[in-house]
């Protein structure tokens, strides 16, 4: 009997030992932080004095048709989680910005194609005013807040102008920057042959951050096609 009860004894000592051995190892890879979404996107649409009506709808429909294509909805699937979140608001001054797409989940084609033709029937629904980047940028990166949890976070800024209405853009950039938020651009350059070169300076920022430039409003749908796509497959595609 007290042979027994000594090797109970060892027994429960040995099964202690070995769950405390247990929790002192790490988690497997990708179980210490989980993520609904491989990407949280905000699409910010500028809606200026400089965008006129046929200038907006150009960028809505190179919007829209992108996320149609196959480049894009390939690049949603070789995600780890194989879905990204997308938000969109348009803008002008620092007293005009609109939510006019919430958060949507993509996860197929299905998806991506129904989100496609939202965003190309999508109507401006802002008066038109001046150009409030920085207001732009604070707006998008509160939406983060209410959106999936996203292993990256990223602002797509388009435009054809320079901050001139709110606060200075760049400590605005600095602060959304330090939230583990990425800005890129797409400059169109009919206003401003070097609004890329404002951008690199003053407005993009962040992990993989980068700018494309159109040379117009006719260009739009192409760029804005290489800049979803670089966007979704993350840092180091070119």
């Amino acid at each position: 009997m007290a042979a027994s009860r000594a090797f109970r004894k060892l027994a429960g000592w040995l099964t202690g030992l070995a769950v405390a051995f247990c929790l002192l190892l790490p988690l497997p890879a990708g179980r210490a932080q989980d993520f609904d979404v491989d990407l949280a996107l905000v699409l910010a649409i500028d809606c200026s004095f400089s965008v006129d009506p046929r200038e907006f709808a150009v960028q809505m429909r190179g919007l829209g048709r992108a996320f149609m294509t196959q480049a894009v909805q390939k690049a949603i699937a070789q995600g780890p989680r194989q879905r990204i979140a997308v938000t969109a608001i348009e803008w002008s001054d620092d007293r005009n910005q609109k939510v006019v797409l919430p958060w949507t989940v993509i996860s197929g084609a299905a998806d991506a194609n129904e989100l496609g033709q939202i965003l190309m029937h999508t109507q401006r629904q802002l008066t038109e005013g001046g150009t409030s980047v920085s207001t732009a940028l604070a707006i998008s990166a509160s939406l983060f807040a209410s959106g999936p949890s996203a292993e990256r976070k990223v602002i797509d800024v388009s435009t054809d102008g320079r901050n001139n209405s709110g606060p200075p853009v760049a400590p605005v950039r600095d602060h959304v920057v330090a939230q583990g938020i990425t800005i890129n651009g797409l400059t169109i350059l009919n206003e401003w042959p070097t609004l890329d070169v404002y951008f690199e300076a003053n407005v993009a920022g962040g992990p993989g951050h980068f700018v494309i430039p159109a040379n117009d409003y006719d260009a739009y749908a192409e760029a804005i096609l290489r800049k979803l796509v670089r966007e979704i497959t993350g840092p180091g595609v070119t």
